[in-house]
């Protein structure tokens, strides 16, 4: 496990000034580009300011004003309703605790995400809630190399060394899979976006396992993955239409697995007209287990089996150790990492 400097705070002009052994004035002067510093003075106070990780403070300038605390929340896709009501807790939460929220989303871009974290630093944040988008580069480093308080949820990044909250999607993977074999299936299809995320990643293992431990083996043709907004732009990460295409295509190529495993509610509900148009019924002819509980599964025909998420736990736990580290009432190097049991709800689309 990757230790971190737990006691560490952000960096003041103070620290630069000290750093190179110059008033604060002076050091002041130099990083706003006024007049009275030389060239020289003024590349070498810039650079130790970004060797310390410095970052101005834009608060700091209306101190006077009686500034706002703020925390910064760094998601992907603000329509995504799992992050929609992990952002609405998160804000209750701050709100109670005399916090101001600044919502930034990154898109899923990760140019997007390096400039919502940069956003955050210059705007003085207190600390930072994010939702990595898992990309190549690892901007996040930006934030604890500046001193700032960083809690991850949802995805993670074990090597950057900070708590991490999240739903136990493995668990989950398990535990609708295995929903769908002791109903009869043997022969279940999973349906995911095609994104290197550890989400998706611990979905497929937990779908896996659930077969090995049932005696079926596990290959390419037992998971179908849907391109990605990532690779395909659109206005949600998952569409109707995307589950309606990846069945129409199977079933017009000759598959057709005994159950659906699909990687969101969404994906399902376009899933249900594409076997309805065949002519195939659910559950009498296959069964159908969707993920996340959203507001339409129960209306569904037939109200849809699915997995509810601990959206609003995970908030809940994320601010609350957010908040530990910024009154400094936690102690010790290691980070926390918690994940959190979803719900099985077992509806009609699965009982046969």
């Amino acid at each position: 496990m990757v230790a971190r400097s737990r006691g560490q705070r952000r960096r003041t002009l103070q620290d630069v000034a000290e750093a190179v052994g110059l008033s604060a004035n002076t050091v002041s002067r130099a990083l706003n580009d006024m007049p009275g510093v030389s060239a020289a003075t003024r590349a070498r106070i810039k650079a130790e300011a970004e060797r310390i990780g410095y970052v101005p403070n834009v608060h700091a300038r209306s101190l006077v004003l009686g500034s706002p605390k703020t925390i910064g929340v760094v998601v992907t896709d603000i329509a995504n309703p799992y992050f929609n009501d992990l952002v609405s807790e998160i804000e209750d939460q701050a709100f109670t605790a005399g916090y101001n929220l600044l919502l930034l989303l990154s898109d899923e871009d990760p140019e997007r995400e390096r400039l919502a974290i940069e956003t955050a630093l210059r705007a003085g944040v207190d600390g930072v809630i994010g939702v990595p988008v898992q990309g190549r580069a690892n901007p996040w480093t930006a934030l604890t190399r500046a001193g700032i308080p960083l809690v991850l949820t949802t995805r993670e990044i074990p090597e950057l060394g900070v708590d991490f909250f999240s739903n136990d999607n493995e668990a989950g993977g398990r535990m609708t899979t295995n929903a769908v074999l002791e109903r009869g299936a043997r022969d279940p299809l999973l349906i995911e976006e095609d994104l290197q995320i550890s989400t998706v990643e611990h979905r497929i293992n937990g779908f896996r396992q659930a077969l090995e431990e049932h005696g079926i083996p596990f290959d390419s043709r037992r998971n179908e993955l849907i391109p990605s907004r990532r690779n395909a732009r659109s206005a949600m990460h998952w569409r109707a239409e995307d589950g309606y295409r990846v069945v129409r295509d199977l079933l017009d190529g000759g598959r057709m697995p005994d159950a659906f495993v699909v990687g969101n509610d969404y994906l399902a509900l376009g899933l249900y007209s594409a076997l309805r148009e065949r002519g195939i019924r659910i559950p009498e002819d296959v069964l159908v287990m969707g993920w996340g509980d959203y507001a339409f599964a129960r209306f569904l025909d037939p109200p849809l089996s699915t997995l509810r998420l601990p959206s609003i736990e995970v908030a809940r736990r994320a601010t609350a150790r957010l908040f530990a580290l910024l009154d400094n009432s936690v102690a010790g190097d290691e980070p926390v990492t918690e994940f959190i049991q979803p719900e099985l709800v077992l509806r009609a689309s699965t009982n046969r």
